[in-house]
């Protein structure tokens, strides 16, 4: 109670702090070059600016005159995510790169005063340069009444500014001769070195009338330094940018110090006004010119009149919104004291409420939990009552699981013994050796499966025993494993075994074919699941539990697709299976476990999915006297047979031949795969995949006449493996035969919604394979008149994605008529496929080749200009893409019958 109580409060201080708190609704990052007058007039009327509008925070750094300093300043906005960035570029072309990258990133970019040399931003405000250097030359000529020379001092070389203010300038007095600019130094905007500068054109030329700055201070520095030689009165002062206040622009104009001034607008109230407009999504023009205007000794002082008003103005505005502030926080706190009480009283009234309830709540809780404890009692009687009964259904059905395993025997012995002897018949030809092996094969398995039940019905019963014998268990492992190599050589799986200490005496009394059945068991599931050049470890070392005595502990480890948590807590219970798609009974791993724990030893599985597994196995190191050697053990199947049952013998892949049709197999069963590939290999150009991931890969690749696919299989199921057969473009048109061993009509309905073509249940009739088949690929030969009838295609039942292939493909070729060098490759490389993988489906679709395609189109093309045009053979030769006039007529008449000239002719 105390714990929601505190909770409550705290949530609702927390609603009410961040009421009292000011929203932040968009960052501005400002990027100046240059720590000026006229930049802090500029950043002032920014600053100003944003308070007129809820929410908006403006943060301003200053390069100082320094491209580095204001690169690093930029890249901060962007780390800091900014809603929108105002630069002014020290110089173009160092700071363009990083005020593109900002723009690539989505960040809206205002540049001001001066522009970048590219036209990566959003909006740009100033004045337009170009035409302030045009505006000064038309008053020098004025001034000096078309005759005189004159001293330019630009600005920063690199800086926009100063690059158009001086074209500006050259190109209206270039139409002047009488005019001559005697010289162009660089002035890098600063007072200092414009006086170093001037000081050094006067050891040269003191014949001056007129000294242009590209900005007040400059001008101011060249004054400066013409005092100092006393040619102050020889020459005139002009600047640009008209800044009010104390010794600034215009009152330098009263002073006489310069002769004129022209405005250069700051603008940064303007600055502010477009930058809301972008983040508003408001209309905003790219390109905001400020305008200028001439200052000199006419309007010097009613400017300087104006510029104080205003700057008192600006003044009161600044009062007015700090007591704006102080009335707002003042405010802020008196609600948040005011609803500090009402939630004190809200608490208390709630308090009140929740005891009231909370003592009404527990007589009501003391009732309802004495219902519920008759309850529970009533539920317990019952479920004991359904175990016993499930325990007895349970009995009843493995005792008939075990008879009828029983029974299975018999049958099973009388079909592998004639096997047997046929396999000994020397007359057989290949294919009947090759089948009478695969039923040899798979009556062993059925064998071993069946004696796996027996055993695990007795060890259930308690009637399992052990023949227990002393037997060195590394010589046996390694005996073991050797049948492994040739497994591990065909998968490409590097298979060792691992023995800590070869100087141990690993000899222990054990049941040798139970830990055989172990071994092979652990093993047989490691290369089951581990891919091409994985890894299977075996490790074998002794150790001494706290328990007392010493074990053997078995290591078996695999990098394969690994068990997922929720699988792992059920991998030794009886007919677990992880999936439908795996292959297996469900009953090896809680066999192995039960020789194991027979043995007086324990079993353990770790296992992190997709990396792989480790079954840990320990033994008890007891050693027994050796039984007499009239002992005979119980006759059991080699088990060689679980090495045979999982080699996937590795087939040469067969590249497909063009001449004969291509038929994929998918199936998990190496030995269903080797059976069908019998059947069609005379036929038909066959090749294979163990699973529908694999399989799909190849059908992407080689583009096969029709894939025959398994549904139940690991990695990717047919119904998958199907569906996204039926969706890609490079297979959509192949026809699918779906095998399953289930004849469920659900799971046929699944099939065909995914797409299947046909279904065949197993086991199947190799005739009636072969028949579907053929009556398959038959039904699919469609399209041949690609470029003829264009009702065809709609009549045919094609897919929609066939549809739209081919339109895109018939409009790909209109478009490239003229284009003789058109090439597969480049077609293919426009549809999204390969050479070959356009090749086989444009052949599957229209029974023509790619090339044949473009070359019928070109004569029908031709046709139609013949007999529609006046244009020449040639004309039109080159015009449908043609190399030459007779390699055209070659193949029109090898097509229409005729030569272009007889049509021509004929047509009068």
């Amino acid at each position: 109670m105390k714990n929601y109580l505190l909770l409550s409060i705290l949530c609702l201080a927390g609603i009410l702090m961040s009421c009292t708190q000011k929203h932040t609704r968009y960052r501005i990052g400002v990027s100046q070059c240059s720590d000026d007058e006229w930049r802090h007039k500029m950043n002032n009327e920014i600053v100003r600016e944003a308070l007129f509008y809820d929410g908006v925070e403006v943060e301003i750094r200053t390069a100082k005159d320094n491209n580095r300093n204001q690169i690093a300043d930029i890249k901060y906005f962007i780390d800091k995510k900014v809603d929108l960035l105002i630069v002014a570029p020290n110089e173009a072309a160092a700071i363009t790169p990083v005020v593109e990258k900002a723009y690539r990133q989505g960040i809206p970019v205002v540049v001001i005063d001066r522009k970048i040399l590219s036209d990566k931003y959003t909006a740009f405000v100033g004045a337009d340069n170009y035409e302030i250097g045009k505006d000064v030359g038309q008053y020098i000529l004025n001034r000096l009444h078309g005759k005189g020379k004159v001293l330019e001092i630009t600005g920063l070389e690199g800086s926009t500014p100063a690059m158009e203010r001086h074209k500006g300038l050259t190109d209206v007095l270039k139409e002047e001769p009488g005019i001559e600019i005697t010289a162009s130094v660089d002035g890098a905007w600063l007072q200092s070195v414009a006086g170093e500068k001037m000081d050094s054109v006067f050891q040269t030329n003191k014949n001056i009338d007129l000294v242009f700055a590209q900005n007040d201070r400059m001008a101011i520095g060249a004054y400066l330094s013409a005092r100092q030689q006393q040619l102050e009165k020889e020459m005139l002062f002009v600047g640009i940018d008209a800044l009010p206040g104390k010794e600034y622009g215009v009152e330098q104009i009263i002073n006489g110090v310069l002769d004129a001034t022209f405005i250069y607008p700051t603008g940064g109230d303007k600055v502010v006004q477009v930058a809301m407009d972008i983040l508003e999504k408001r209309p905003y023009e790219r390109d905001t010119k400020l305008s200028t205007a001439l200052v000199d000794k006419t309007n010097a002082r009613v400017m300087q009149l104006q510029t104080d008003h205003i700057t008192e103005q600006d003044g009161k505005i600044e009062r007015l919104n700090n007591q704006v502030n102080e009335y707002l926080s003042r405010y802020s706190a008196q609600t948040m004291f005011l609803y500090a009480c009402l939630i004190i009283l809200l608490l208390f009234a709630a308090l009140l409420a929740i005891i009231v309830r909370a003592y009404w709540t527990k007589n009501r809780m003391n009732m309802e939990l004495s219902r519920q404890k008759k309850k529970l009692e009533e539920q317990r009687d019952q479920l004991i009552s359904l175990s016993k009964q499930l325990e007895e259904a349970t009995h009843a059905k493995l005792v008939f699981f075990t008879n009828v395993s029983h029974d299975f025997r018999t049958p099973l012995t009388l079909v592998a013994d004639p096997v047997e002897q046929l396999l000994e018949d020397k007359t057989l030809t290949p294919r009947q050796q090759s089948l009478l092996k695969v039923v040899h094969k798979n009556v062993h398995i059925l064998l071993r499966l069946v004696n796996q039940i027996l055993d695990f019905r007795k060890y259930e019963n308690d009637k399992l025993e052990l023949v227990r014998a002393n037997m060195n268990l590394r010589v046996q492992l390694q005996e073991w494993s050797h049948s492994f190599q040739t497994l591990a050589l065909k998968k490409h799986i590097h298979f060792v075994l691992e023995v800590n200490d070869d100087r141990a005496d690993y000899l222990m009394a054990v049941d040798a074919e139970k830990m055989e059945r172990v071994y092979f068991n652990l093993l047989s599931n490691a290369f089951k699941f581990t891919p091409e050049n994985g890894t299977i470890t075996v490790t074998l070392s002794t150790l001494t539990k706290e328990e007392g005595g010493r074990y053997a502990r078995l290591v078996v480890a695999d990098t394969g697709s690994g068990i997922s948590v929720q699988h792992i807590r059920h991998i030794f219970d009886r007919f677990y299976q992880i999936d439908v798609n795996h292959a297996g009974s469900g009953i090896g791993l809680a066999l192995a476990k039960a020789f194991v724990e027979l043995h007086g030893g324990e079993i353990t599985v770790d296992s992190v999915e997709g990396k792989g597994t480790v079954f840990t196995v320990d033994i008890p190191m007891t050693v027994v006297e050796e039984p007499s050697a009239d002992l005979v053990q119980e006759p059991r199947i080699t088990q060689q047979t679980v090495v045979e049952e999982l080699e996937d013998m590795e087939t040469e892949e067969q590249i497909p031949d063009e001449n004969k049709e291509c038929i994929l197999i998918i199936d998990d069963n190496a030995d269903v795969r080797d059976y069908v590939k019998s059947l069609l290999k005379e036929e038909y150009t066959v090749i294979e995949a163990p699973d529908g991931r694999a399989g799909l890969k190849k059908a992407m690749k080689y583009v096969p006449d029709a894939i025959i696919c398994d549904v139940m299989m690991p990695v990717m199921d047919g119904l998958e493996c199907c569906r996204k057969l039926k969706t890609e473009l490079q297979t959509s048109h192949i026809p699918v035969m779906l095998l399953t061993a289930c004849s469920l009509d659900e799971q046929r309905i699944q099939g065909f919604e995914c797409g299947a073509d046909s279904y065949i249940s197993k086991p199947f009739n190799s005739k009636l394979l072969l028949v579907r088949l053929r009556n398959l690929m038959d039904n699919h030969k469609r399209l041949k008149q690609f470029f003829g009838d264009k009702t065809t295609l709609s009549k045919e039942s094609v897919s929609d994605v066939d549809k739209g292939f081919v339109d895109r493909f018939r409009e790909l070729i209109e478009e490239n008529l003229a284009d003789s060098e058109l090439s597969v490759e480049d077609l293919g490389s426009k549809m999204g496929l390969s050479r070959v993988q356009l090749y086989r489906k444009i052949k599957a679709l229209t029974n023509y080749s790619p090339n044949e395609l473009v070359r019928i189109a070109r004569l029908k093309k031709a046709a139609s200009l013949l007999a529609s045009s006046e244009k020449t053979i040639s004309e039109i030769t080159y015009e449908v893409g043609f190399t030459s006039p007779s390699y055209f007529t070659k193949c029109y008449k090898e097509y229409f019958g005729e030569s272009p000239t007889d049509f021509l002719k004929r047509r009068g």
